[in-house]
């Protein structure tokens, strides 16, 4: 299972952003992460609306629009 996820939606300039930032902390920290459109699901419009990326580590969400490497390296470690 997955210890990272990244809330995004399509067209979202931050989110482009996040994911390379994601991409790669996961893969120097070998932690498998996937990304969910929050526009296939009302609940998660409903949740995160305008707030993407949304980044969550182990079900706890992390941070909002720009996504800190350092500190999803930390709560990585």
């Amino acid at each position: 299972m997955e210890r990272v996820v990244l809330y995004t939606r399509e067209g979202c300039h931050l989110c482009e952003d996040a994911r390379v930032v994601v991409a790669s902390v996961c893969a120097a920290a070998g932690t498998a992460w996937r990304e969910v459109d929050v526009d296939t699901d009302p609940a998660l419009v409903e949740k995160y609306g305008e707030y993407v990326p949304v980044v969550e580590v182990d079900g706890v969400q992390q941070g909002f629009w720009r996504v800190d490497a350092a500190r999803l390296a930390r709560r990585l470690a």
